[in-house]
């Protein structure tokens, strides 16, 4: 049994359950992301907020150069984009991609 939910629940569930790994906006293109990942695919997704919270991540670009050791100089939203899916750049600068 599938249920639609909209972004406030999808919000709530991870604020319950994971309150700290995204922030509201981080949460706003993550939601958007699967939204549109569902459509395109036709696949749904099913809320596991463990499973999305070890499956994509939401950081600075400094704390992103300092965990995948890159180079001062580097572009890390060149560096994720190369090597994983960016799901997005929040207005503060904090991004969202897929963990790899």
């Amino acid at each position: 049994m599938k249920q639609t939910i909209n972004f406030s629940q999808f919000r709530d569930e991870f604020k319950a359950i994971r309150p700290t790994n995204f922030d509201g906006e981080g949460l706003k293109l993550l939601f958007a992301y699967l939204e549109e990942y569902e459509e395109s695919t036709g696949e749904e997704v099913e809320l596991d907020v463990i499973a999305l919270c070890c499956d994509y991540s939401q950081a600075s670009p400094k704390e992103i150069a300092d965990a995948y050791n890159l180079d001062e100089n580097e572009d890390v939203l060149e560096f994720l984009a190369m090597n994983t899916t960016v799901v997005g750049v929040c207005d503060h600068s904090e991004i969202v991609y897929a963990n790899f």
